[in-house]
């Protein structure tokens, strides 16, 4: 059982859909990579797919940034639209079976999480005041649940 998610750019030149078990939009990453990348909000939120069923519709429009972390040049692959910037998934050769979209690019309806995942905390930008509710959870760096954990643990995981 799964959710299919719909996404696009702001400009339409980009537009995809993707199968989700884990459809919620639970975490928020404030590290620099996303902030700067996708974050409007001074953080990113990531949903998890099932590479295989993604499908595309304007792929020339799409550019893929790879970030430098600690110095050296990441694996993953951080796909936008090149026309009008918007940032749309990442893609990752370490685990070649999923592939990340950004909530933000995302038009189907999703379901609001009954709690919030705050995490790399130590880098957030100054500016940014995190709304950390009564039930969320903030970590500095990375916590130990992965996104299928999270929603597992919670009965949200839309597996067979």
């Amino acid at each position: 059982m799964t959710m299919l998610l719909e996404g696009s750019c702001h400009c339409g030149a980009v537009r995809f859909k993707v199968e989700s078990r884990t459809p919620y939009p639970y975490l928020r990453c404030y590290c620099s990579v996303c902030r700067k990348t996708a974050g409007g909000g001074g953080y990113a939120i990531n949903l998890m797919g099932d590479a295989a069923s993604l499908r595309i519709e304007g792929e020339a429009s799409i550019a893929i940034y790879h970030a430098m972390i600690d110095g050296e040049r990441s694996p993953a692959e951080r796909r936008f639209c090149s026309r009008c910037g918007s940032a749309l998934w990442l893609w990752d050769p370490r685990w070649p079976e999923l592939v990340h979209p950004h909530a933000s690019a995302i038009d189907t309806d999703l379901p609001v999480p009954p709690e919030r995942v705050h995490i790399m905390l130590d880098h957030k930008a100054s500016w940014v005041e995190p709304d950390i509710r009564q039930f969320d959870t903030a970590f500095p760096e990375y916590p130990d649940e992965s996104i299928e954990d999270w929603h597992a643990n919670r009965g949200l995981s839309l597996r067979d």
